[in-house]
């Protein structure tokens, strides 16, 4: 996601090669340096990759948390109406199967994925 973003990745700075003048930086401190911004970059695209997948969880979560509030505000609503009324009609009864129906297929999908 970030790839097109970032302009250098570690390998190209490892591999990067300067020009030497007479009154140039020290090498072993350019190197030194170099190899510091190197692990930093390092770090910081396993940390971007680690937020990524995170955020990729907690949007399944998120998903699958609202199916289930979906779910139970359905069976609260099927709840009220049976017993407002006293009576279980039969649209209370396929409201209750559909319901149903949806949790069992839900169910057998989810282990089907993992």
């Amino acid at each position: 996601m970030y790839q097109n973003k970032i302009t250098l990745m570690p390998q190209d700075i490892l591999e990067k090669e300067f020009k030497i003048d007479t009154r140039g930086y020290r090498l072993r401190e350019v190197d030194q340096f170099l190899d510091t911004i190197i692990g930093d970059y390092e770090q910081f695209l396993n940390i971007i990759n680690n937020l990524e997948k995170e955020k990729s969880d907690l949007l399944a979560e998120i998903v699958n948390l609202k199916q289930e509030l979906r779910n139970s505000r359905l069976n609260m609503e099927v709840a009220n109406t049976s017993t407002n009324n006293g009576e279980v009609t039969n649209v209370d009864i396929l409201r209750r199967l559909s319901q149903l129906e949806k949790m069992v297929y839900n169910m057998s999908d989810k282990k089907d994925n993992n």
